[in-house]
């Protein structure tokens, strides 16, 4: 082959493991197709279609003091590039020291799947949400709403190559919608979002309804002031609340004693009760809808990741079962520095309440007095400690009077802990699949049930809007 021909991804790995002159090397070739709508005002303005490629090299050189590595990744999709690429990560992990966390590479043989080509996506995923969209306009349009919104498709296919045998491919379909509705002279607004896998479940006249309905509510105005208020986070926010409390679930950094999963005095929290009801917190590679790689991929190492644990499989773990904490996330090298099972991090989460039904509209017809906060915003952490968050209410906080919405209420900046919630929710709904508004586009995969927070904590007035 020459560098002139259009390599497949296998060949890309396989040409770039010969090239290495390093002790051993792992070779990660991802090839991504995205497409795009976006709109505003009522009509769609912008499409898109954009295909890409990058290349990762991670090199290990052995030397008497213990392995060193370098990881070097570039865009492109050529053997000239992914040459280049291993021949620079060879020459950084000569020049480097040994890493704290090095292991044996993980051994196998090629997957089932590693000869299949990148999938991809195109414009036609839309085919049913783009002529709902337009139905969508319509009705806004008659209704004095205005709609804006972006939706997206990712398909990413990655390729995972060892000098140890090791073949692995994974394709990861990856989409979202959000969309904000105002009214026709812009003083109410309010925000939906979705994720999906490939837009089959996304119905663009049932996210306008509740716009719709929202903007209702709306059209009443309230001034409260700032306070704790028994409050309802709605699937979204609870998403927007846990994925923070997930990504500093290294367990490293709480035998440290750096997180709120720090025991005082040393060690960590596993095994302690974090609520008093039967909260299960997991992550699951093969859950439904939340499908995501089964095997551990790192670029490079942190104290959450090891590049030496490229391919391990992934299975479900229960972090939190029974509100008791189970697990962190471990590389093997934190594994053994803790004293706790291997348990890598997985690119989904799962929160569910034992025994729970109903959403949101039934926890709203169980408050007598309260709020109903639909988004949050710009996320900020203040203690890591307690895993103390502040940010904002954007685009819809709703006063509930008597198990009814009856108006808006002005935006607050909030101050809470994640992990604290989990010990003072009240009540909760069923787990569905759900989308962060701040999060969502670097972790989209949860499912999470409505909470009741009974004092929600509202620390001050924000004139955001």
């Amino acid at each position: 082959m020459t560098s002139s021909s259009t390599p497949s991804p296998q060949d890309l790995v396989e040409a770039g493991l010969a090239a290495s002159t390093a002790d051993a090397c792992i070779v990660l070739v991802e090839v991504s197709a995205s497409a795009n709508l976006r709109w505003a005002n009522n009509t769609l303005t912008t499409n898109g279609l954009m295909h890409g490629g990058d290349v990762t090299a991670i090199s290990f050189v052995v030397g008497a003091e213990g392995t060193a590595t370098a990881s070097v990744s570039r865009s492109g999709t050529t053997i000239d590039t992914v040459r280049e690429v291993v021949a620079a990560a060879d020459a950084a992990a000569r020049a480097s020291e040994p890493a704290e966390d090095a292991a044996p590479l993980v051994e196998g043989e090629a997957a089932a799947d590693w000869a299949d080509p990148p999938a991809t996506t195109s414009i036609g995923v839309f085919d049913t949400f783009a002529p709902a969209l337009g139905e969508a306009f319509g009705r806004a349009g008659a209704a004095g709403r205005v709609l804006y919104g972006y939706v997206e498709h990712t398909v990413d296919t990655v390729y995972l190559g060892s000098t140890t045998g090791l073949r692995r491919r994974h394709v990861q379909p990856t989409g979202h919608v959000g969309v904000t509705g105002k009214s026709s002279d812009l003083t109410r607004s309010a925000w939906v979002g979705q994720s999906t896998r490939d837009f089959a479940d996304v119905d663009a006249l049932a996210l306008d309804a509740e716009l719709a309905r929202r903007l209702g509510w709306a059209e009443r105005s309230i001034d409260l002031p700032a306070g704790r208020y028994p409050t309802i986070l709605p699937p979204a926010a609870v998403a927007d609340l846990m994925i923070y409390a997930y990504w500093v679930a290294g367990g490293r950094d709480a035998h440290e004693g750096q997180t709120v999963f720090a025991k005082p005095g040393g060690g960590t929290r596993v095994g302690e009760r974090l609520s008093q009801r039967p909260v299960r917190i997991s992550s699951d590679p093969t859950a439904p809808g939340l499908e995501c790689a089964p095997f551990s991929l790192a670029s490079s190492s942190s104290s959450e990741a090891s590049v030496f644990d490229n391919g391990l499989a992934l299975g479900r773990t229960d972090w939190v079962a029974d509100g008791t904490l189970q697990a962190l996330i471990q590389t093997r090298h934190s594994a053994g520095l803790t004293g706790l099972p291997l348990t890598p991090g997985i690119d989904n989460l799962l929160v569910s309440v034992d025994g729970t039904t109903g959403g949101v509209d039934d926890l709203v017809a169980g408050l007598d007095d309260g709020l109903l906060l639909t988004c949050l915003w710009y996320i900020r952490e203040v203690d890591p400690q307690t895993l103390l968050l502040t940010g904002l209410t954007r685009d819809g906080v709703y006063r509930v009077e008597g198990g009814e919405i009856t108006g808006a209420v002005n935006n607050f900046r909030f101050n809470e802990s994640p992990v604290a919630l989990l010990d003072r929710f009240t009540a909760a709904g069923a787990t569905v699949p759900s989308f962060s508004r701040e999060w969502g586009d670097y972790f989209p995969r949860t499912a999470t049930p409505p909470l009741l927070v009974p004092d929600f904590n509202m620390s001050s007035v924000s004139e955001a809007q």
